[in-house]
């Protein structure tokens, strides 16, 4: 039950979907859900292949299947169509019809090719293309295949239907203005609706209008002229296109390397700029800080000058001789002819001490 739960908080998420002026409206979507591992493992089974059951059939009433019914008594809900291209259009409308009472058992009935080339028009998938992409849909219990076009009570009771779920829109076919009108008078009818913005239809119409690009795409990827029903003549245009388109392609991957180029070079440039104009800064400061009015050269220059200046000049003569005291005592010799031996005499030759003193006292 809990794997139950989370798994419908997660299918209870809606589409966005837009409205007659064009907005986006973005219903209401919970939050992040538990994991859980819904224990299909196996496609759906067909109708004609499962056993049947011998227990008496009893349609029950709608305000029964709404209530709930015993788990061995499913709601037995048919939902029909060609299901052509299957899409997520197709896969809703199968969640709704399976998720219309409590205990649901979904039965789906897929028209065959001849039913349906001959009141709705061609398909894109063959029949059994199209059973088989039923049979892998998650909400799917069992498949009709070769469903009629028009529900007769004979198949209904033939499998058990208690209810038809499709979308409430008149559906005209087959000489009737809704096919669907006995079942509504019956009160079997469930209604489903409709997920606005995608359908075969619609897809068929993407294609068509872009043909050209699909088969250029096909031919790109191995499919002949033949096997797309292609002429010569357009095969060899589309090549002619694809090789242009290249082209076109290379010469516009030129232009954006060549402006992410121009680009970095201009960033580069703007780099380089700014950082000349740095340097550019630093270098005229650092010159005035050399050879400006008080730079550092003229500091230089002036203490040179000083020192050259100091150098040259003549010391000036003191302003008086010093005195016969103050001078310092000029050294003392002896005359060579007076021996040392000889000791001095009062009378006659005496030896005299002469010192420069002496002479210059005798010079005065």
């Amino acid at each position: 039950m809990e794997a139950q739960s989370s798994c419908d908080l997660l299918l209870s998420r809606k589409r966005k979907k837009e409205d007659s002026n064009g907005e986006t409206d973005e219903g209401e979507r919970p939050g992040k859900i538990p994991r859980c591992t819904v224990g299909l493992r196996n496609p759906a089974p067909f109708a004609d292949e499962i056993k049947p059951d011998g227990k008496p059939y009893k349609r029950v009433t709608m305000e029964e299947a709404k209530r709930g019914t015993p788990p061995d008594r499913p709601v037995r809900v048919y939902a029909d169509g060609i299901f052509d291209v299957f899409h997520s259009g197709h896969a809703r409308a199968l969640m709704q019809a399976k998720r219309l009472f409590p205990n649901t058992h979904l039965i789906v009935g897929v028209c065959s090719d001849d039913l349906t080339h001959k009141y709705k028009g061609f398909t894109v998938m063959n029949e059994d293309e199209r059973y088989d992409a039923i049979t892998h849909c998650r909400y799917v219990d069992e498949v009709v295949r070769n469903a009629p076009w028009t529900l007769t009570p004979e198949f209904l009771a033939k499998h058990r239907i208690d209810f038809v779920a499709h979308d409430d829109i008149p559906y005209s076919s087959a000489g009737s203005d809704d096919v669907y009108k006995h079942i509504k008078d019956a009160g079997m009818f469930a209604p489903t609706q409709r997920t606005e913005g995608i359908s075969t239809s619609d897809i068929i119409t993407r294609i068509v209008r872009d043909y050209d690009v699909y088969v250029r795409r096909n031919l790109q990827r191995g499919y002949t002229a033949k096997e797309l029903n292609v002429s010569f003549i357009n095969e060899k245009k589309y090549h002619l296109q694809e090789r242009v388109d290249k082209v076109k392609r290379k010469v516009r991957d030129v232009e954006e390397k060549s402006k992410e180029f121009v680009q970095k070079v201009e960033e580069k440039s703007i780099d380089l700029i700014q950082k000349w104009e740095e340097k550019s800064r630093e270098f005229i400061g650092n010159f005035l800080q050399m050879f400006g009015p008080e730079g550092a050269l003229k500091h230089m220059l002036k203490e040179g000058k000083g020192r050259m200046l100091q150098a040259i000049s003549p010391r000036q003569s003191p302003s008086s001789s010093p005195t016969r005291e103050e001078r310092s005592p000029s050294p003392t010799f002896r005359l060579p002819f007076f021996s040392k031996a000889s000791p001095p005499h009062h009378s006659g030759a005496r030896g005299y001490l002469v010192s420069e003193d002496d002479d210059e006292d005798d010079e005065s």
